[in-house]
């Protein structure tokens, strides 16, 4: 898997969530239980990763959703 996001906003993490699980595009958001380490203070970032294979797919859906600045670059 290879990192598409990486943010501390929740909504756009759900909003990347949405537009993976609607394009059938495999998906897993990692360090999204740190909270408990940081006391919830949204300092740490969490990221969503996909599936190698599918990574252009997933930057295509985030682009065509107005929402590429949050692509992570290469």
């Amino acid at each position: 898997m290879i990192e598409l996001v990486r943010t501390n906003d929740p909504v756009v993490i759900s909003f990347v969530e949405s537009l993976m699980r609607d394009a059938g595009i495999v998906f897993f958001v990692a360090d999204q239980n740190m909270s408990v380490l940081e006391g919830s203070i949204g300092l740490l970032q969490k990221r969503v990763m996909v599936e190698a294979d599918r990574a252009d797919a997933a930057r295509r859906i985030l682009k065509d959703a107005g929402i590429e600045n949050e692509i992570r670059r290469k």
